[in-house]
C-alpha cells in the first residue's frame, strides 16, 4: 500500500511539472499564463517565449506523462506482490490519469496549467505505444492540413478511445483513453469557441485574428 501511495503522489507531481511556465521564464521573462491564450503548454510557449522553450516544453510535457505510467507497469510486472489489484490493469491508467490532471491543475500554479495534450500523449505512448503513435501521426496530420494545433488535438483526443481498441489495448487502458480523451476536449473549450467564431489562430498567428478555418494559409 506504500508503494501505492508514493507512485500516486508521484504521477500527480509529476504531472504537474510547470514545464511551460518555468521555461518562459528562463527564457524569455515572460508569464505564459498571462501572454496570448494563457496556457502552460508548449503551444503557447511557441507564441510567447520561442522555439527553444516549446521544444523543451513538449519533449517534458511527453515525459513527464511516459514516466509515471512506465513505472506503474514496470512494478505490476517485475513485483507483482507490490501494488493491490494488479490483476486488473487499474494502476497504469490510474496513474495515466492523475498525471493528466497534474498538469492542468498543478499544485505549483494554483491549481492551474495546460490544456495536457502532450502529456496525455506521454500516457498513451507508455500504455499503449502503437495506439500512441498513430495518434501522434494523426496529429501531425491534422496539423499539416490546417496549422491549428488546438484543433489537432480535438479530433485526436476523440479518436484516442478508439485507437486503443483497434489496437488491441485492455479493457482498463480504452477507458481511460476515453476519459483522457473528453478530459483534454474539455479543456480545449475557450479553443472551440474560437474554432466556431473563426478567431482561433494557426501556427504563427496571435490570438484574436480573424482565421477562415476552412483553408491554408
Amino acid at each position: 500500500m506504500l508503494a501505492l501511495i508514493l507512485l500516486t503522489l508521484s504521477a500527480y507531481l509529476l504531472g504537474s511539472i510547470p514545464t511551460g511556465y518555468w521555461a518562459g521564464k528562463l527564457f524569455a521573462r515572460v508569464d505564459v499564463r498571462t501572454s496570448g491564450s494563457c496556457s502552460t503548454g508548449a503551444t503557447n510557449v511557441l507564441r510567447t517565449a520561442g522555439k527553444v522553450p516549446a521544444l523543451i516544453t513538449l519533449i517534458v510535457d511527453i515525459g513527464k506523462g511516459y514516466l509515471p505510467v512506465w513505472l506503474a507497469i514496470y512494478l505490476e510486472q517485475a513485483y507483482p506482490n507490490l501494488l493491490p489489484v494488479d490483476n486488473f490493469l487499474l494502476i497504469p491508467p490510474a496513474m495515466a490519469l492523475l498525471s493528466v490532471i497534474g498538469h492542468s491543475k498543478s499544485i505549483f500554479l494554483g491549481f492551474a496549467g495546460g490544456k495536457s495534450a502532450a502529456t496525455g500523449l506521454g500516457t498513451l505512448l507508455a500504455l499503449q505505444w502503437q495506439a500512441g503513435l498513430a495518434l501522434f501521426a494523426l496529429w501531425l496530420l491534422v496539423l499539416a492540413i490546417s496549422r491549428i494545433v488546438s484543433l489537432a488535438s480535438i479530433i485526436t483526443g476523440g479518436l484516442t478511445p478508439v485507437l486503443m481498441y483497434l489496437f488491441g489495448a485492455p479493457a482498463s487502458y480504452a477507458a481511460y483513453g476515453l476519459a483522457a480523451g473528453v478530459y483534454v476536449i474539455v479543456r480545449h473549450k475557450s479553443n472551440i469557441v474560437r474554432l466556431l467564431a473563426g478567431q482561433e489562430p494557426r501556427v504563427g498567428q496571435k490570438v484574436g485574428e480573424k482565421v477562415d478555418i476552412g483553408k491554408s494559409q
